[in-house]
């Protein structure tokens, strides 16, 4: 059963939220939050498996929140929850710890589909937040040093460049005429020798490393 934490300041929002994903035979909503304060101490006594989290909440907004939040719970994943795909929180919300992004005009199936996606352990990152974060760096002329990048193998850091692009795992397969199954081993050892929790995360360290950059 996957458990879910509801941060938005809505009330109306977080009871169609709940409608849709307890629903679900595998789901269960064990808390609802109105701020993000709220959000960080229920997520604490909760340990929910995946919060929904909306970014703009009064008392202490959702890049706050995201952040005590993945660094607090540990097994707690988060998914943030806005009405714009280019809002300026994606960036944040995502350096903050977030492993997935989606809009709140989504579908049903789309929300229970990312809620699975993010409980699994996998991350969320559609085109149109890949898209905001190519943005992000092209306007930064400095890269930042990534700790670890350096104990990558020539191949790891083949598909580290790939994943930054957007690529999925059976993609890069196809590209480096590899099996699915290495692909995700490799990307199994990025993430541990950069200390990196997802795939989200490895499209933030390759484009604040330099390993990728905008129109590359």
């Amino acid at each position: 059963m996957i458990s879910v934490l509801i941060a938005d300041d809505q009330a109306m929002v977080r009871a169609g939220l709940r409608l849709i994903l307890e629903a679900e035979d595998d789901i269960i909503v064990v808390a609802e939050a109105e701020n993000g304060e709220e959000g960080v101490r229920l997520a604490r006594r909760e340990k929910p498996d995946v919060v929904l989290m909306d970014v703009r909440m009064p008392v202490m907004d959702g890049l706050e929140a995201t952040r005590q939040i993945t660094e607090q719970a540990e097994g707690t994943r988060v998914i943030v929850l806005t009405t714009f795909d280019l809002d300026d929180y994606v960036y944040g919300s995502l350096r903050n710890g977030a492993s997935g992004f989606l809009l709140k005009d989504a579908d049903g199936d789309q929300l229970v589909a990312a809620v699975r996606v993010i409980a699994a352990g996998d991350a969320l990152i559609a085109p149109s937040v890949t898209k905001r974060l190519i943005s992000e760096f092209a306007d930064r002329p400095e890269s930042t040093e990534v700790q670890g990048l350096d104990d990558l193998t020539e191949r790891e850091v083949e598909v580290l460049a790939l994943v930054a692009k957007g690529m999925s795992n059976a993609e890069i397969a196809e590209a480096l005429f590899v099996s699915e199954t290495t692909v995700k081993t490799h990307v199994s050892h990025i993430l541990a020798k950069l200390h990196l929790r997802d795939r989200v995360q490895a499209v933030v360290a390759a484009y604040e490393s330099g390993l990728a950059t905008p129109g590359s």
